[in-house]
């Protein structure tokens, strides 16, 4: 019998034009009679290039003329047939399975199970049924993604999710496998019903059972909390652990132990620079940028850091800036959580231990402000937020000082410094800010500024002396707008309901110190206030999330199930949707935003969607969440061992971990954005 039966379709000229040989298994068996297509996926609809049958050996090779566009990334779909580990007799013709190539695939390749969900799982916000369509950029992220997760050539396990990080140390890679071996379960029917209960598990909430594995596969990545431990315990009834044995009879290992909550895939990414990461922001290409409180390596404590640069990350997670130390020069010096990108190709950052506001060439990443940075004479203290605006202008936040600086276009030589206050007194004009944190900036052209109490300043950008003050909760860091103009403001401690909070809260919410001894004792008040401020969250778990109206109109509180403990930063995805980075949770939390239609069935504004506790996976203490224009959820990991930071001589052994490690990448799971972010986002 011939290894398989191939036909070439006519094609549009395009860049590539070549060969792909490979095989179809399931269950690590080869599927015999599957038809295999290789498709090209742009933002119109996908064009196919040509098609083949698989043989006895699963083989199959397709000759195709081009690709239908300079930036279509290529995927083979392959359906129908049956595995030789198939327990039943005749074809399958629910089987369904994908291997995403990217623009320049390799000339042999293999589809599996494997293959099938690090490509669905990439792909989620772009796959629809055997359809990928959307914009350049968000494939070619998508696309790079999936060969972290498997090696296209074999089929095996890919580099990444095998690496230190995320083999030992998250359970994305026995996930990863469960799902494999829960798919390879129903497309090699391990029990005469196991397409059917599959399909049972994988509907999605109010809809209609999936009649394919790919199908099923995708409603899993879209809505990965729900059935959860349905799915889990299809493990049980697929593959049983024989007697006498203890391990399972399964394609893929390991595999998981307990039922997770939610089917969520993530990866750690670290190198270039990345050390206890403060705020990030995505460019223009996807690229992920950060600040990095410390430098990695050095033993820094709250008391005395050894300062860290900025970093620059693929999409795909590989560094793009120097291992160690990142990028360093233009003043930049243990920057905190203000990082913003410019339209014009600049990354502006702030820095709490230099007092500085650097900018930085986005693409070499070299130094653009003076050595010293921008510091206008010493007037500023330890700053924190910085945005860009769709005019230009860059406006940044002075939390030491409670002062705004205004960078009119970019240009630091107009830079002016408002709301400055001598005695708890503003002195110019009639803005007044305390311990200012974060800032957006509104469809109408007002700025958005949290204050380290419990209210959010808003003003004009062209008139800032009509400031306004609105309350909300105590201790607001990161402020999102979404498309209807609503303020997102997440409340680190929450609405305290006891005295003895509130007590403790007024003591931490000295956002100056009462007397300047001299620059050690004032740097030991300000360890001190960090050190108060963890140590009330953790004695008085809990936060919220205060939705703001345009009008001003402050909506009561969302805790997300009572799953928000610290809760730092924030971000709205292209459906509107509000994704909380739950500092002191070590999690996500995904809620329900302002268009209801983008929500679950029955879900209401400030519902969590994410499962009770958030999304988990790879995350230490976090301070700032980003979405990616492929959809991808990017979290930034601040702090691991705050019991040694904490300490002025911290145990050797451990007195490098202060620091969180990396960024961890969640696939698929938010709407697609627009980067960078300037202003309220914006689809791609």
């Amino acid at each position: 019998m011939p290894t398989s039966q191939s036909e070439v379709l006519p094609a549009p000229d395009g860049p590539w034009m070549g060969v792909v040989t490979g095989r179809v298994l399931s269950g690590g068996a080869p599927v015999e009679r599957a038809t295999v297509a290789l498709w090209a996926a742009t933002a119109a609809e996908p064009v196919q290039l040509g098609r083949a049958v698989t043989g006895a050996d699963g083989g199959f090779t397709i000759d195709s003329t081009g690709a239908s566009a300079t930036d279509a990334s290529l995927y083979l779909i392959a359906q129908g047939g049956r595995s030789s580990a198939d327990a039943t007799e005749g074809d399958n013709d629910r089987v369904a399975l994908i291997t995403v190539l990217g623009s320049e695939p390799p000339s042999r390749v293999v589809i599996n199970e494997l293959t099938t969900i690090a490509s669905v799982w990439t792909h989620a916000q772009f796959l629809d049924g055997t359809a990928i369509t959307g914009h350049a950029l968000g494939l070619r992220i998508a696309a790079g993604n999936v060969p972290n997760l498997v090696d296209l050539t074999t089929g095996g396990l890919g580099p990444v999710i095998q690496d230190p990080l995320n083999s030992s140390q998250t359970t994305t890679l026995a996930t990863f496998n469960t799902l494999a071996n829960l798919l390879a379960g129903a497309l090699t029917r391990a029990r005469g019903d196991a397409c059917d209960e599959f399909f049972a598990a994988a509907t999605p909430p109010g809809d209609t059972a999936p009649t394919d594995t790919l199908t099923a596969a995708q409603n899993i990545a879209r809505n990965p909390s729900h059935h959860a431990q349905e799915l889990f315990a299809l493990l049980d009834e697929f593959y049983p652990v024989p007697d006498g044995k203890l391990w399972r009879d399964v394609p893929f290992v390991p595999y998981l132990s307990f039922a997770p909550s939610a089917w969520t895939l993530s990866l750690v990414y670290a190198g270039g620079g990345l050390n206890s990461l403060g705020g990030i922001a995505i460019d223009g290409e996807g690229n992920m940028w950060s600040d990095n409180n410390f430098l990695g390596g050095a033993q820094s404590t709250i008391w005395g850091q050894f300062g860290g640069g900025v970093s620059k990350i693929a999409p795909n997670g590989r560094p793009l800036s120097p291992m160690t130390v990142g990028f360093r020069g233009g003043g930049i010096d243990g920057p905190g959580f203000g990082i913003a990108i410019g339209a014009d190709d600049k990354v502006w950052a702030t820095s709490l231990r230099a007092k500085t506001i650097s900018v930085f060439d986005r693409k070499t990443g070299e130094p653009l402000s003076p050595e010293t940075g921008y510091n206008f004479d010493g007037r500023l203290g330890s700053m924190q937020g910085i945005i860009t605006t769709p005019n230009g202008d860059v406006w940044a936040l002075d939390n030491e000082e409670s002062q705004i600086v205004h960078l009119p276009e970019g240009d630091a030589a107009k830079g002016r410094i408002l709301g400055r206050t001598v005695d708890d007194k503003p002195v110019d004009g009639t803005l007044e800010v305390k311990g200012p944190f974060h800032l957006a900036v509104d469809q109408q052209d007002r700025i958005w500024v949290t204050n380290s109490s419990d209210t959010v300043t808003r003003f004009p950008a062209d008139d800032p002396g009509k400031a306004e003050q609105i309350k909300v909760g105590f201790v607001p860091r990161g402020v999102a707008i979404d498309s209807l103009g609503n303020a997102w403001v997440a409340n680190c401690l929450g609405h305290p309901g006891t005295r003895e909070k509130l007590a403790l809260v007024k003591n931490v919410l000295k956002s100056k110190v009462e007397s300047h001894r001299g620059s050690a004792s004032k740097a030991d008040d300000e360890a001190q206030m960090w050190v108060d401020l963890f140590n009330t969250v953790a004695k008085y778990p809990g936060g919220d999330v205060s939705m703001v109206r345009p009008d001003g109109t402050v909506l009561p509180p969302f805790d997300g199930g009572n799953s928000i403990n610290g809760p730092w930063g924030i971000a709205v995805d292209g459906n509107d949707n509000v994704w909380v980075a739950n500092a002191f949770g070590r999690s996500v939390i995904q809620l329900c935003g302002a268009r209801l239609e983008n929500c679950p069935p029955g879900a209401k504004t400030g519902d969590p969607i994410s499962p009770p506790g958030g999304y988990i996976g790879g995350l230490q203490i976090i301070t700032d969440v980003a979405i990616d224009p492929a959809g991808n959820v990017w979290v930034a990991n601040n702090w691991d061992r705050p019991d040694e930071g904490f300490k002025k001589e911290p145990d050797p052994a451990l007195s490098t971990r202060f620091g969180g490690n990396g960024t961890v990448v969640f696939f698929g799971l938010a709407k697609p954005v627009k980067t960078p972010l300037i202003g309220p986002p914006r689809a791609p």
